[in-house]
């Protein structure tokens, strides 16, 4: 059946509205602490990363004047050539033809970040005068410079602390600035995101809203789109399900009002008929003429008999007195009365009972049950043909296998055998196929002791039933001890 088709939806819905709000001040929120965190973080961090390579970048550097002192044997030409030390910074700090990197590892590299002094402690290359003001007269950390084992310099350079008074203003300006383009990025991404799924959820649950609305008024066509695996979806199967149960339900309840009305017109137009007949002189009013009037009268109080009972299990209110008994014993006996009445019929009878069998039951609803199963089968088995019905326990449950040879009952058909008057050959007539509330009764009896009724088909060709019902509790714990 296709989906129902839902008017357009709402432009705005309180449950989107309220889920835009939520996940946007939870989004907003977290990129808020996370903004927080890493801006505390980064002053430490920075310091640390910047200690690590000023050190290592000092120490190369050392290196490289070591061994130009080894080359040259002195100082001077620094000295006289200013530029030289910028060659050189440059070749020990970023060796290879091209340019020197940009941003912070440029930054980090300045030739004016170092100092040499000589083995004398005299200056060769000292810090330029604007940042000698932003030292503010801290000392800067050294290396000794060692050729051939002997100290020929030393090399200085900006502690952290000092590289962060010009570096800060760069690395960390930069970092807030790149921080605060992610918080209004992510604002904008939930923006999207809370207003997409609320607009989404909304729609979703505004249709459910609407088809649970139409289904409390009788609409049960009904039915709501099923996309994907999700929860909403599976809640969407389950309404399905339901909507279609109840519009089964509801055909059902027509068809049956329509079966009852019919089963019971047979036997009145019947009785009608004859009495008619008797008062037109037409038939003698004698005993054969009212022995066939009380069987249409006693089919009719066997019917409504079978439509109370049916009632009465529908309701939770079948009368069952249930007691311990030995449901193999019961079974056994009620087979043995009727073997020669299956006989007659030309059906020969099989029984594999081999062990007892207690259970919680009552007695005249069990031997109801056999009156009905055993009807069923002479109504349906052709002759010569053959009934078998075994019994066996296990440690939960008594299982009685009743299976008789052909005619079968096609597989698409199994499920429906319990069905309040349905026959399998689709037709009403009472002599071939009774009433049809046989199995129906069968299967409330089944159930009023706690067990199931399922059909199946038999090996025989025919058809066969499995019954389940509890054993007896206190029989199950001597079972497993």
């Amino acid at each position: 059946m296709p989906a129902y088709s839902f008017p357009r939806r709402p432009v705005v819905s309180r449950l989107g509205v309220k889920l835009f709000v939520i996940i946007l001040a939870v989004n907003v929120l977290i990129a808020g602490l996370v903004f927080l965190a890493v801006s505390r973080s980064i002053d430490r961090g920075f310091i640390d990363y910047l200690e690590t390579t000023q050190t290592t970048r000092a120490e190369t550097l050392a290196e490289g004047l070591a061994e130009e002192w080894q080359r040259r044997g002195d100082w001077q030409w620094l000295r006289d050539d200013m530029s030289a030390w910028q060659r050189l910074v440059r070749r020990q700090l970023w060796p290879g033809d091209g340019p020197p990197p940009q941003g912070i590892d440029r930054r980090l590299g300045d030739p004016g970040d170092f100092v040499l002094h000589d083995a004398n402690g005299l200056p060769v290359i000292g810090l330029r005068p604007d940042d000698d003001d932003a030292a503010g007269g801290s000392e800067l950390h050294w290396l000794p410079i060692i050729s051939q084992g002997e100290q020929v310099g030393a090399l200085g350079y900006r502690p952290p602390q000092q590289l962060m008074a010009r570096m800060d203003r760069i690395f960390l300006s930069r970092q807030q600035r790149n921080l605060g383009i992610i918080v209004a990025s992510l604002a904008l991404a939930s923006l999207l995101l809370a207003g997409g799924l609320s607009w989404w959820l909304g729609g979703r649950t505004g249709h459910m809203a609407l088809a649970t609305r139409r289904l409390t008024e009788g609409d049960y066509d009904i039915r709501l789109p099923e996309h994907g695996g999700d929860e909403l979806s599976r809640l969407s199967h389950d309404f399905n399900v339901l909507a279609a149960t109840l519009e089964a339900n509801r055909e059902a309840r027509q068809r049956w009002v329509s079966d009852i009305a019919h089963e019971l017109r047979t036997p009145l137009a019947v009785l009608r008929g004859e009495i008619e007949a008797m008062q037109d002189g037409i038939r003698p009013m004698n005993e054969d003429n009212l022995g066939s009037l009380a069987q249409e009268v006693g089919q009719l109080e066997r019917l409504v008999a079978d439509l109370r009972l049916l009632a009465q299990s529908d309701a939770g209110v079948l009368d069952v007195s249930l007691a311990p008994l030995d449901l193999a014993e019961t079974l056994a006996a009620r087979l043995e009365e009727r073997r020669g009445w299956l006989a007659d019929q030309g059906l020969e009878l099989e029984v594999h009972i081999t062990d007892q069998a207690p259970i919680r039951g009552d007695l005249q609803r069990l031997r109801q049950l056999w009156h009905n199963l055993l009807d069923n089968t002479c109504a349906y088995t052709q002759a010569p043909g053959r009934l078998s019905v075994s019994l066996t326990c296990d440690t939960q449950v008594v299982r009685i296998v009743w299976e008789d040879t052909a005619p079968g009952v096609p597989e698409q058909e199994l499920d429906r055998l319990t069905e309040r008057l349905y026959r399998v050959e689709g037709s009403r007539n009472r002599a071939s196929g009774g009433s049809g509330l046989g199995l129906s009764i069968a299967t409330a009896l089944v159930t009023a002791h706690g067990g199931s009724m399922r059909a199946s088909n038999s090996p025989l060709g025919g058809l066969c039933w499995t019954l389940e019902f509890p054993l007896l509790r206190e029989n199950v714990h001597e079972r497993h001890a």
